[in-house]
């Protein structure tokens, strides 16, 4: 294969997915506590010294960047062959081009919104709200989340707006009398008619890195990831909206369709231009 061709093709393919990320991220322009998501790329360069430093693969031997394996090599390298001691070396196939790093998500806090709902809270800076998740199987686990859009059920738990329980500080449900009026202070602190009921939970983590996206707008830890307490203030009345930007990412995506263009073109050129060479040169 003429490596233009891979390099062009490897461009559409990551341009494929910068643009599927872009896509979700103005999709989810609206969903409150909403963190968008960027993707990375990695250069052949990059690639290439991270390969031929690799040890990982079998017989712990580095990687020569090079064509897939021929006939002719796999005898140079077979035990066999009294050369082989010399030529202990495995090849690998790779060709010149970009590849698709990893996706990220960029935490910085949204644009607060005033909602004059008690119910609605937005978090100051860093930490989440903890949730018990129940799935369709009916298995509980504790979810993170931004969206502080909650509600009192009948019962007078706090809930998500997808029915999902609010924890307190201890990791426990949050229930208050449904007949009397709810006070939530800076603290995150529950009264009702002067006395205290429950303080509502904020956790955070020691490095971003280590929570992965579950569905919208939730957050669960991989391992790795290390819970540190936070001094972040809640405000009753107000609620973080998605901290994308819809101009920013219609502007990127604008930039997107142009590379993904560019690579059709090379490829496009690479066509005519074999087509020549079959077709037309060499003939008398």
């Amino acid at each position: 294969m003429l490596k233009g061709l891979y390099t062009a093709y490897t461009g559409m393919v990551n341009e494929q997915h910068r643009m599927d990320v872009m896509t979700n991220n103005l999709a989810n322009a609206d969903t409150i506590g909403y963190k968008k998501e960027g993707s990375t790329s990695q250069a052949f360069d990059s690639v290439l010294a991270y390969k031929i430093k690799d040890l990982s693969e079998a017989a712990n031997l580095p990687a020569l960047i090079s064509t897939p394996k021929t006939a002719d090599e796999y005898e140079m390298n077979n035990e066999a062959n009294p050369d082989y001691m010399q030529n202990r070396v495995r090849r690998v196939g790779m060709n010149m081009g970009v590849k698709i790093g990893e996706n990220y998500v960029d935490h910085s806090v949204g644009p607060i919104k005033e909602t004059g709902n008690t119910f609605d809270l937005a978090i100051s800076d860093r930490g989440f709200f903890a949730v018990e998740y129940t799935n369709k199987a009916g298995e509980t686990s504790v979810k993170y989340t931004r969206d502080g859009n909650f509600t009192m059920n009948l019962q007078g738990y706090l809930q998500t707006q997808d029915g999902d329980y609010v924890l307190d500080e201890n990791g426990r449900r949050i229930r208050m009398n449904t007949a009397l009026p709810v006070s939530i202070d800076r603290g995150g602190n529950i009264t009702q008619d002067g006395d205290y009921v429950a303080t509502i939970g904020l956790t955070d983590f020691e490095d971003y890195n280590y929570l992965e996206h579950f569905g919208e707008n939730y957050f669960q830890p991989v391992e790795g990831a290390t819970e540190i307490e936070t001094e972040s203030q809640l405000y009753s009345g107000y609620l973080e909206m998605s901290n994308m930007s819809t101009v920013t990412e219609m502007v990127n995506m604008i930039a997107i369709q142009r590379h993904y263009e560019s690579n059709q073109k090379v490829i496009t050129t690479y066509d005519e231009t074999l087509d020549i060479a079959v077709n037309q040169l060499g003939k008398v």
